[in-house]
């Protein structure tokens, strides 16, 4: 993941200055819309701008983000009521019986609000926290687990009968329904950015490369809330990188487009801007009221690995190095067996009622064999539940030229050689479920990176061949965080970035967030959104 310094206010999770298509007129192609004061080489002023767009206030309502923050806060408490009145107060499912119903309902209250101040302290509200779902996920686990120990140790302090495992329950409860209904938040603001609401108009300044990267990523991922308005720089530079239409004037202008427009943000390209024009525009943005974004130009590094370590006051950052010990490589085959086992035995009826269901739709076989590639480049049989006609990579040649992905992964989202059942089991991810055995025999884990099929292999660089130095997974960063992605660099760069950032930690991140991920598609398929079904080699 590419490594992005944010100066600024505080943004809450729904994008606090956010506009809808309706309220951002476009901008100006030239200069000559600005101010005159903005002219070639003459510095703006520094003049507090409290009416200008980008200005607002995080409490402003001209955004919409109070409603948006008021909604997330209203589903999180909604989750934490659930969660503590069934362990705490309904009788019969987790109440003490040594608590009197008063006592137990202000223990749950209490809970409560207890709950929502931790998640306001790991600034769960925060949109530049919440935006990597991993991260948002880590830090939700954190809370119900803190919860959880907080309710049980004070209870002893107020004299409240607390049981251990009423508070461990209620922990486990919280983290369920906060996953639950902040899915369910997600997958609706995903939605809508993808529509163009509520999203964040921004400013590229500074044009090379890397800014053309970032202006891809931000185009290629809607649901981070950025729509790159218009970029500075060199015109000339602007037009060689297919920016000409986006281009309002060069990074000189930065505060004039800021005041004279609808951007809120700006993005700066620090390896594109030198460094003196670099700090005094990144000053005059913030004068004004801008939220700065600034590239640190690292590619596929973790954040986490990103150590402040100022040196006589400048701003400087220490990256920790990879340490995988042998105990972390034990660990991570620990848990696979561990969860593995357990997901197996819970799996057995549904496995069967889905065989069944395959049987009786066409006669056909259960399974779906198949062989990729896995770690050190040796390949294996894949299993899953068939969820296509027999003759399906027979008629794979004659659907590539409608390939919804760019590269050589394949996906075709009403694909014709999925069954009736295939459609369901695959809705459902349930067909994946055989691929627990997978795991069990060492071919793959639960995390890593999807199980490449040999033709795709042979359409790898050098480069991205570093991804079979560790075990396929059924889930990763991949499948989690751009499933629906159709760029091949998206699957490329987080593929990448697993292998250079491998951690025991990061990979109980990414199995909640494949719970999470699930949840999301469920509440989707209930609230009546279709859940794409594709067909994908």
């Amino acid at each position: 993941m590419r490594s992005v310094i944010n100066f600024g206010h505080r943004t809450t999770y729904g994008d606090p200055t956010t506009t809808d298509a309706e309220r951002a007129p476009g901008l100006a192609p030239s200069r000559r819309a600005f101010p005159a004061a903005a002219a070639d080489g003459e510095v703006v002023p520094f003049a507090p701008a409290p009416s200008s767009p980008t200005a607002r206030d995080d409490a402003s309502p001209v955004g919409g983000s109070p409603a948006l923050r008021r909604l997330l806060v209203g589903l999180d408490v909604l989750a934490l009521v659930l969660a503590w009145g069934l362990t705490l107060v309904v009788p019969g499912v987790g109440a003490g019986a040594d608590r009197s119903d008063l006592v137990s309902l202000g223990a749950a209250t209490a809970a409560v609000a207890l709950g929502l101040w931790l998640l306001a302290s790991q600034r769960l509200y925060w949109a530049r926290v919440c935006s990597v779902r991993t991260v948002e996920i880590g830090r939700l686990a954190k809370v119900s687990v803190l919860l959880g120990a907080l309710v049980g140790a004070s209870s002893a302090l107020v004299g409240v009968d607390v049981r251990a495992a009423e508070a461990a329950v209620g922990g486990i409860a919280t983290m369920v329904f906060l996953l639950m209904f902040r899915s369910g938040y997600r997958g609706w603001l995903r939605d809508r950015r993808r529509e163009g609401r509520f999203c964040r108009p921004v400013m590229l300044v500074g044009l090379n490369e890397e800014a053309l990267d970032m202006q891809r990523l931000l185009d290629h991922h809607p649901e981070l809330g950025f729509r790159v308005t218009a970029v500075l720089g060199a015109r000339e530079e602007a037009a060689r990188l297919g920016m000409a239409s986006l281009w309002a004037g060069e990074v000189a202008d930065a505060p004039a487009v800021a005041r004279s427009s609808t951007t809120t943000g700006a993005v700066v390209v620090a390896s594109a801007v030198a460094s003196e024009e670099l700090n005094r525009t990144i000053r005059e943005l913030m004068q004004i009221g801008s939220h700065v974004h600034v590239t640190s130009g690292l590619r596929g590094f973790d954040h986490r690995r990103l150590r402040a370590q100022p040196l006589a006051y400048e701003p400087i950052f220490y990256l920790e190095p990879v340490s995988l010990t042998r105990g972390q490589v034990i660990t991570k085959r620990a848990i696979d067996l561990l969860l593995t086992s357990l997901a197996l035995v819970l799996a057995v009826p549904l496995l069967l009622v889905a065989a069944l269901a395959i049987k009786l739709d066409d006669g056909g076989p259960v399974l779906f064999r198949q062989r990729r590639v896995g770690r050190n480049g040796q390949t294996f049989t894949i299993l899953k539940l068939r969820t296509m006609v027999l003759d399906a990579e027979a008629r794979l040649d004659a659907l590539k030229e409608k390939n919804e992905r760019k590269g050589p992964l394949f996906k075709l989202t009403s694909d014709p050689r999925v069954t009736r059942v295939g459609r369901i089991l695959r809705g459902c991810s349930i067909d994946e479920l055989p691929q627990l055995f997978n795991v069990l025999r060492g071919e793959m884990s639960l995390v890593g990176p999807r199980p490449a099929l040999p033709s795709e292999v042979a359409d790898f660089d050098e480069v991205l061949l570093a991804r079979t130095q560790v075990p396929p997974g059924m889930t990763g960063l991949w499948q989690v965080e751009a499933r629906e992605s159709a760029e091949f660099s998206t699957y490329r760069r987080l593929d990448l970035f697993y292998v250079e950032n491998w951690s025991v930690t990061l990979d109980l991140v990414v199995l909640l967030a494949t719970l999470e991920s699930e949840i999301a598609r469920i509440v989707r398929a209930l609230f009546g959104r279709r859940v794409p079904v594709a067909g994908a080699s």
